[in-house]
């Protein structure tokens, strides 16, 4: 969650050296806690959503309410963490005055509960990705490599199995040096494979008997 949130105030501060040279310049290139106070009833003047609202009542326990604006003006210190925070002077903490920030810049997804959510969706479609299908060459190059180690281990212990027992010998056979010669990641994909194999090891052994 660290991490998350470091990443949440370093995009809202990349966001601000854009901001700062557009259409608040006045208020945003050279920030005080005035001009900061004044850009923030400016921007809840127009149409705010309701997450905007919530994140102005967090940091100011009030509602935002023209007839509260001269109440409003007295909170000129709650800004003081964001002009700090847009100058570079401080690391802010305070979730709210963050989220704030992430207002009077535009920044999106707002506030940092979106923000972790988007996150969470990135890095599972990247996780989904990274463990994805592999090439169906690749996969049958890893079916023969398993198949050869299974040869191998048979050949090494010279004895049949018997029909009954198939499947505790394949599972016997699958052991720790075989499984250290497979790229760990690529494990449950090969699953897919080795329900193959285990096929045609079942039929070579039944028709051998046989």
């Amino acid at each position: 969650m660290n991490n998350t949130l470091e990443e949440y105030k370093k995009a809202i501060k990349i966001k601000y050296e854009l901001e700062k040279e557009g259409e608040y310049f006045d208020y945003l290139y050279s920030p005080s806690r005035g001009k900061l106070r004044d850009l923030c009833w400016l921007i809840f003047e127009n149409n705010p959503s309701r997450d905007d609202l919530n994140i102005f009542k967090n940091l100011f326990c009030l509602d935002f309410d023209y007839a509260q604006k001269n109440k409003f003006k007295e909170q000129k210190d709650k800004f003081r963490p964001i002009e700090t925070f847009f100058k570079g002077e401080t690391d802010p903490s305070n979730i709210d005055a963050i989220n704030l920030a992430a207002v009077m810049v535009d920044f999106q997804p707002r506030p940092f509960k979106k923000f972790v959510e988007k996150c969470r969706i990135i890095e599972a479609k990247e996780k989904e990705f990274a463990v994805g299908p592999i090439g169906e060459a690749e996969l049958k190059n890893e079916i023969i490599e398993i198949e050869d180690l299974v040869k191998n281990e048979n050949e090494g212990s010279k004895e049949v199995p018997e029909k009954g027992n198939l499947f505790f010998n394949f599972k016997d056979l699958f052991s720790k040096e075989i499984v250290q010669k497979i790229y760990p990641r690529k494990i449950i994909t090969i699953a897919v494979g080795t329900v193959a194999v285990i096929s045609s090891v079942c039929l070579y052994f039944v028709q051998k008997k046989e």
